[in-house]
């Protein structure tokens, strides 16, 4: 069974959605591939993981960087899974390119070269948006190709992370 939880953020509503234990999903309200992993047996339900998400997500929209992640389960291939992890190492307020995730790939599967739409398309279908966070994944000169939740959305990620105050 498959549990979902609604999120007022200040940019939309964001469905969570998890299988009791991990967050499986974290989707703007509408945006593109919504609720791809979410099966159709599913039910509205109070959870301490949707507490945890809650929580950081709280913390995330004050402008200050969460100091924890919730539990993920990750449902999805495994390349997929090897660039949504890549994703997870770029840090708060900067940025990382497709390509240097492909470098990262094929050294890692000990090839010359992996191809950078391969990995566009794995971090579109990226179903546990901000926390896994594919808005700091941008075009080889900087520039914000595709975002799933919306162009807008995520230059207002970029934008509020980067004017976030330093950690103390």
């Amino acid at each position: 069974m498959e549990y979902t939880y609604h999120y007022d953020s200040p940019l939309g509503g964001i469905t969570l959605a998890s299988d009791g234990e991990a967050l499986t999903g974290l989707w703007f309200d509408g945006q593109k591939y919504f609720g791809d992993t979410l099966s159709k047996d599913h039910e509205a339900k109070e959870l301490p993981i949707f507490e945890q998400t809650v929580t950081w997500l709280d913390i995330y929209f004050n402008g200050k960087e969460p100091d924890f992640t919730p539990p993920l389960s990750m449902k999805t291939t495994p390349f997929r899974k090897a660039v949504w992890e890549i994703m997870l190492t770029i840090p708060f307020g900067q940025t990382m390119t497709y390509g240097e995730i492909a470098d990262k790939i094929a050294k890692q599967k000990g090839i010359s070269r992996m191809s950078a739409q391969a990995v566009g398309g794995a971090v579109g279908h990226n179903s546990i948006s901000l926390i896994i966070p594919c808005h700091r994944v941008v075009g080889t000169n900087g520039s914000l190709t595709g975002y799933a939740g919306g162009i807008d959305k995520k230059m207002q990620l970029l934008t509020m992370e980067r004017s976030a105050p330093p950690k103390i």
